[in-house]
């Protein structure tokens, strides 16, 4: 009688998991749908956690600022802290302003400074993570959590193998990432782990204009078009 009970209770799981496919489906294809329409993008990724008016919040709503007035929209995930300040500078700066929302238990709400027409929401962290790297021009990555290091360290290793093609990772911040820029250096390139050139994948910098000019830069000699 266990054993039968198992069985049924496998074959529901694997109904369910067949019927998921298509809402997965609908969040790829609203989102492919969506986003293709909006042009030239940067993301802008950091702590949910940080708090309106401190240094690493108003440094992000300068760098949207300057991104937004530079003719490149924000991408964030959509809720407070850091991915507020990047709605908001672009907002304030008459910017393109996308939020790519996610469900979550905690923390996560839709912040007041995304374009109405460009809130899009995502039960699954996979089809979100999709979005940011496909149809963003570049990540400028500010302080933040585990989150924002997940979408660091995937945009590396798909730009390391050859999965995308390769775009900026400006690391806002050389006191917060300094450490870890050490410790891949340190540990990672001295036990042959990486190579060298890994390290070249991204930039650390402390300024707005810095962020504003390595986008730049990088366009000049690379043509605007979603990553795969």
């Amino acid at each position: 009688m266990r054993k039968e009970q198992h069985h049924k209770g496998w074959n529901e799981i694997k109904t369910n998991d067949s019927w998921a496919i298509f809402k997965i489906m609908g969040e790829f294809v609203n989102g492919f749908e969506k986003m293709s329409a909006i042009g030239p993008c940067v993301s802008i990724f950091g702590s949910a956690r940080t708090k309106t008016g401190t240094k690493y919040y108003n440094l992000a709503v300068d760098i949207a600022q300057k991104l937004a007035q530079a003719g490149y929209g924000v991408i964030t995930g959509g809720g407070p802290g850091i991915m507020e300040a990047g709605n908001r500078g672009a907002n304030q700066a008459g910017g393109v302003s996308v939020g790519l929302n996610i469900d979550l238990p905690f923390e996560q709400h839709d912040n007041p400074y995304i374009d109405p027409d460009k809130s899009l929401d995502f039960d699954y962290f996979f089809v979100r993570k999709v979005m940011f790297v496909k149809y963003s021009q570049g990540f400028v990555v500010l302080p933040g959590g585990f989150g924002t290091l997940d979408e660091l360290f995937e945009a590396m290793t798909l730009i390391q193998t050859q999965k995308i093609g390769k775009f900026p990772i400006v690391m806002v911040g050389s006191e917060f990432w300094g450490g870890l820029v050490d410790w891949l250096r340190d540990r990672l390139l001295a036990e042959k782990n990486i190579s060298a050139t890994d390290l070249e994948l991204f930039k650390v910098v402390d300024s707005s204009d810095e962020v504003i000019e390595i986008i730049d830069s990088f366009y000049k000699g690379h043509m605007l078009s979603p990553n795969f």
